[in-house]
């Protein structure tokens, strides 16, 4: 590689993404459909090394074709579904926002140890016992009288 090349190359590195994004679309004559840095550095890379060098012999190219024919090639990633892989719950009339639905989990790691709480329609379940609060949890847990909303960091905007 020629020493204006790995210069052009190393000079990447002090883009910032939008000017990565413009080089992209230059040096590949593409529209850019990633906000990844690393790759968009690698292809633009790829790019300036087989300009100089000539990029695949024809050999490669004949041989890619008809690989590439055969498989199925996906552009973008393909749409969630609507609700994602979660098993969405009904939410009760009246549930606190700032509670995550029923059936999940909040966890609090607390003197070394993990604390897990599992989120029910009526209450919560803490080391097999059930729970009010979320207060009364942080109660069991400290010993104190707290916020079980502070305690487990929950509506906190972090």
């Amino acid at each position: 590689m020629s020493p204006s090349a790995a210069f052009e190359i190393a000079e990447l590195a002090d883009l910032t993404i939008d000017q990565l994004v413009a080089k992209f679309e230059v040096v590949h004559k593409e529209k850019c459909r990633s906000r990844n840095r690393n790759f968009i550095v690698r292809r633009i890379a790829w790019r300036i090394q087989a300009n100089e060098e000539g990029g695949l012999s024809e050999r490669a190219l004949l041989r890619a074709g008809p690989i590439a024919d055969e498989s199925v090639i996906r552009v973008t990633p393909p749409k969630p579904k609507v609700g994602g892989d979660v098993v969405r719950t009904k939410m009760p009339p009246n549930w606190d926002p700032r509670i995550p639905p029923p059936g999940s989990f909040v966890e609090r790691r607390y003197k070394g140890k993990i604390r897990r709480v599992l989120i029910l329609t009526e209450g919560f379940e803490y080391e097999d016992q059930r729970f009010d609060s979320l207060s009364a949890i942080a109660k069991s847990i400290t010993g104190n009288h707290m916020s079980g909303f502070r305690f487990f960091k929950l509506g906190e905007h972090a």
